[in-house]
């Protein structure tokens, strides 16, 4: 076996990583056979568009549904339709997408099955302020929360409880119909609820949690935002909440995954990697 070059090493590395990564690739392999009812394909983050585009070229039957991605992160798609807003801090465009999006879900069935395309970036695309909560409020938090210091673990937690979609309240909202979510994980430790803070898992943290991320890190919030937390009306969906009970939830690609495959490229070249 002719050794590669280091130069080409390292490219043959950096390819394997990138096409692990790659929604085209990662994806097929995790659908489902199409259910006895109707597909609805929802998603948000910056890969939700590519992870589209990918499901549509290898799904076998109907479907219809709606994706929310950043501003220029659109992929051409005939059946899904997909509707860009703004990251990292919130816009008008997402509100009325994220609106849109949970009409999607209304009335389904236990015969129905929904794909939800979640990833990085989710958090700000997916936008329904809390109750009493407007739009600029939630732009406000968001900036604060930038600028704090938090790590994105605690920013989301934040987030959670200030959100009618995040937290398990999309995958709730999809109840009694089949939830099939694919995570593309950009946050460290690849949790399925920090993932776009969540919507369509449970989750166990607290008001009382994000009040406490609040008061550490000096963030000053809305009157209407520290009443949603102090009161625990902003609590989320919690682990064992029957609402969930049809949920399945796949990470199809994270960091280390990708790292993996790097590593494998310069193992067969006769490297140990570390």
């Amino acid at each position: 076996m002719t050794t590669p070059s280091p130069t080409a090493l390292l490219r043959q590395m950096f390819d394997a990583a990138i096409a692990a990564a790659q929604p085209a690739l990662c994806l097929p392999s995790h659908l489902p056979t199409p259910p006895k009812g109707r597909t609805i394909v929802i998603g948000a983050g910056k890969a939700s568009a590519a992870m589209a585009q990918a499901l549509e070229a290898h799904w076998p039957g109907p479907l219809e549904g709606l994706v929310i991605t950043r501003y220029g992160y659109q992929q051409p798609c005939q059946r899904i339709e997909i509707v860009q807003a703004a990251h990292p801090v919130p816009d008008a465009a997402g509100l009325l997408a994220t609106q849109r999006l949970l009409q999607t879900v209304q009335g389904l069935t236990s015969d129905d099955l929904v794909i939800a395309l979640i990833s990085g970036g989710g958090s700000s695309l997916l936008v329904a302020p809390g109750a009493g909560l407007t739009l600029a409020d939630k732009q406000n938090v968001n900036k604060d929360l930038l600028a704090s210091g938090a790590t994105i673990s605690e920013m989301n937690c934040v987030r959670r409880h200030l959100s009618s979609i995040k937290g398990g309240r999309l995958g709730a909202a999809c109840y009694p119909a089949q939830v099939l979510t694919l995570l593309i994980s950009d946050v460290p430790g690849d949790s399925p609820m920090d993932i776009a803070s969540g919507p369509t898992v449970a989750d166990s943290t607290t008001c009382a949690d994000a009040l406490d991320i609040v008061t550490r890190y000096q963030i000053t919030l809305p009157t209407a935002a520290h009443q949603l937390l102090e009161s625990g009306a902003g609590e989320t969906v919690k682990p064992g909440d029957l609402r969930l009970q049809n949920s399945t939830v796949r990470m199809i690609t994270a960091p280390q995954m990708a790292l993996e495959a790097a590593a494998k490229v310069a193992q067969a070249a006769g490297y140990t990697p570390y």
